[in-house]
């Protein structure tokens, strides 16, 4: 196997595959003769890439629920469509399978994986520690043998600058010093001179430029044992594992000591670095926590393709760093999915794990993970789902700086406007269109039983929303019950008739597209209205339930690829719409029913129900006041203001209830 160099975008065009066709239907009897024992399989396509990676603890019963499509996940009937082949690997347990599957995804890089967004490796700051003298270093690569790394870090001058305060603190030599590689080659091609390495670079060493201004250990002229230079390397990873306390400790104790033993020089260079170690903290860390607690808080925020996390590692209760990822999928993948293929992804590279990784869902592989998290941490580790409380804080604080992050992506990649382009092009295609949608109208009707019926209208202009061009209507046709038809057609004939045509608050020109929230009867609603009125403007229908689009000329609806552009930009169109509706109907509805709640007060008439609104203005404001505040209105006995304050409160839980049904 070798790990594919160029992109991947995988042909989605085609039906949807159904069991019977020839090719799922072969590839049907091959996977009845898979084994039934723990292993990956990799979903291949017609050219042998690998466009998906999995685990399973029975290879047979896993992937036979992606052929018979019994796999629930939106992305399998479409990732599907393109399988013609596939592998498999068969190992001892689920915990082999667990890392042979995140390898092979680091391997491929499948289409249909959770990734990194972009395909470039993060910096780490490394410890060589398998050398006789280990050197801390800035790099990229993370898989030598013999090496610690810590990280990854998204911002690449922030590691720079910590290695640089680092080794104001504690000396300890660089792996791109000239001096100190000449020393590991000696040392490496005659290690019979390690038990008396510094003895012998005192003799054949030359001290490198740190050495000479005091910042280098003096490894390269024997200036340092093997046993003093293993403590401060000791001090440097306690450092960067956020253990700063046990650092200060230490380096206070020897600092006594050298105090004890009249040694004032050596004392007094240890406490230059007891201030820079603390300096170097209060700079950079943030108490969260008031316990000194071990742990990593994992953020997401998710766009329908694409998604960004955030992690904040806290160590002895202080975040001591931030990392920020974007990822290559979103909304189009279950949130299950998306944080357990990031985890897999982070904590497959990074070695400095907290005793507790907080995610923000519960995960169905959660104790195979905790397993392999303490396996490579060396200590137990497990995963929190965290409720309330500091942790919940923090969590909602890393999903704020996703947040940020993913905003930040889109506005410097010009993502958001690339995808809205291949949005409009998709759509022009899809709905047979002469040309992109650049204006797009969509109205939504929300109503109670008839009662307080209303309309929305939202406009996209190129794309995105142009709240400047919403409107909202209220129904005028006196309604028994819901009637959808008759709303459509009246918000329809009032919005395009002629006056409203004419008047440049409305954009004289039709719009490129039409569309109404639902199937097909408010679909025949909106190209009846039209027809009356002459015009001609493209129209098509959502509905909610399967996300189909119904168009004039066929009674098949129009089915959008799930994830694509097209499928992301209407739905937004349809949701805003339903949203500015139902916020018009509320608003009417709460006004309405709030003025009249006082008439069902015993001992609230005309007289007294005027009063009370004039002293309070509003009947929100009313609604905030307490017993004693409407009891100051003049007129209104003590125990009148009780009843209208316990109606008040009903009234408040029966609106709630209704809005949450």
């Amino acid at each position: 196997m070798c790990a594919r160099k160029t992109p991947y975008s995988p042909d989605l065009t085609g039906s949807a595959p159904r069991p019977e066709d020839e090719g799922l239907a072969s590839i049907a009897e091959q996977v009845a003769k898979v084994p039934t024992e723990p292993g990956c399989y990799l979903w291949k396509d017609a050219h042998g890439e690998v466009i998906y990676v999995g685990k399973a603890k029975n290879l047979r019963a896993r992937m036979r629920q992606y052929v018979t499509l019994q796999d629930d996940r939106d992305k399998i009937p479409l990732m599907m469509q393109v399988v013609r082949d596939f592998e498999y690997v068969v190992v001892g347990n689920e915990h082999e399978a667990l890392v042979l599957e995140r390898n092979l995804i680091e391997q491929f890089h499948p289409y249909f994986n959770v990734d990194y967004k972009d395909d470039k490796s993060y910096p780490f700051i490394a410890i060589t520690e398998s050398d006789t003298f280990p050197a801390i270093k800035y790099t990229r690569e993370k898989h030598r043998k013999g090496t610690r790394y810590f990280g990854p870090y998204t911002d690449a001058k922030a590691a720079r600058e910590t290695i640089a305060q680092l080794r104001k603190a504690v000396p300890i030599c660089t792996a791109n010093c000239a001096e100190w590689k000449r020393a590991k080659r000696y040392l490496d091609n005659h290690p019979d001179d390690v038990s008396v390495a510094n003895l012998v670079l005192a003799e054949r060493g030359r001290p490198c430029f740190d050495s000479h201004v005091g910042r280098g250990p003096g490894v390269c002229c024997g200036g340092i044992t093997t046993a003093e230079y293993g403590r401060n390397v000791r001090q440097v990873e306690q450092f960067l594992e956020g253990r700063r306390s046990e650092i200060l400790g230490e380096l206070r104790e020897q600092m006594m000591e050298a105090a004890a033993e009249l040694e004032f020089e050596r004392a007094g260079r240890i406490k230059h670095r007891i201030d820079a170690l603390e300096a170097s903290g209060n700079n950079q860390q943030t108490v969260v926590f008031s316990s000194d607690v071990n742990l990593d808080v994992v953020g997401f925020y998710r766009e329908e393709t694409i998604s960004a996390s955030c992690v904040f590692v806290v160590r002895e209760g202080r975040v001591i760093r931030t990392s920020e990822f974007v990822l290559n999928k979103g909304a189009d993948v279950s949130e299950e999915e998306l944080v357990e293929g990031f985890v897999k992804r982070y904590y497959g590279e990074t070695a400095d794990i907290g005793a507790e990784v907080c995610v923000p869902c519960d995960l169905a592989d959660a104790q195979l993970l905790s397993e392999w998290l303490t396996d490579r941490r060396g200590r137990v580790c497990r995963l929190h789902v965290p409720k309330r409380g500091e942790k919940r804080r923090l969590m909602e604080m890393a999903e704020s700086n996703a947040h940020h992050a993913l905003n930040r992506y889109m506005v410097k990649t010009g993502y958001a406007d690339d995808r809205t382009n291949q949005a409009l092009l998709q759509l022009e295609s899809a709905l047979a269109l002469d040309a992109p949608p650049m204006r797009i109208e969509c109205f939504d009707i929300s109503t109670l039983h008839g009662a307080f019926t209303v309309a929305s209208m939202v406009v996209f202009t190129n794309g995105l929303p142009d709240k400047g061009q919403y409107r909202r209507f209220k129904i005028r046709a006196e309604l028994d019950e819901a009637n959808d038809f008759v709303s459509m057609q009246e918000v329809l004939g009032r919005r395009y008739g002629p006056k409203n045509m004419a008047d440049t608050r409305f954009a004289a020109a039709p719009p490129d597209l039409l569309v109404v929230d639902g199937g097909k009867p408010q679909l025949t609603a909106a190209m009846t209205q039209l027809a009356e009125l002459g015009l001609d403007i493209p129209v098509c229908g959502l509905a909610k339930s399967d996300e189909e689009v119904f168009v004039p000329w066929d009674d098949t609806p129009v089915v959008l690829p799930s994830g694509s552009p097209s499928l992301y930009l209407i739905k937004q169109v349809r949701d805003e719409s339903h949203r500015f509706a139902i916020t018009f109907h509320r608003e009417l509805r709460t006004k309405a029913q709030g003025v009249s709640v006082l008439d069902e007060v015993e001992g609230v008439g005309p007289k007294r129900k005027r009063a009370i609104m004039r002293h309070f203005g509003s009947f929100k404001r009313l609604r905030a006041a307490s017993v004693d505040d409407i009891a100051e209105v003049k007129g209104v006995p003590q125990a009148v203001a009780e009843e209208i304050y316990k109606t008040l409160r009903a009234w408040e839980q029966e609106s709630s209830a209704e809005i949450e049904g």
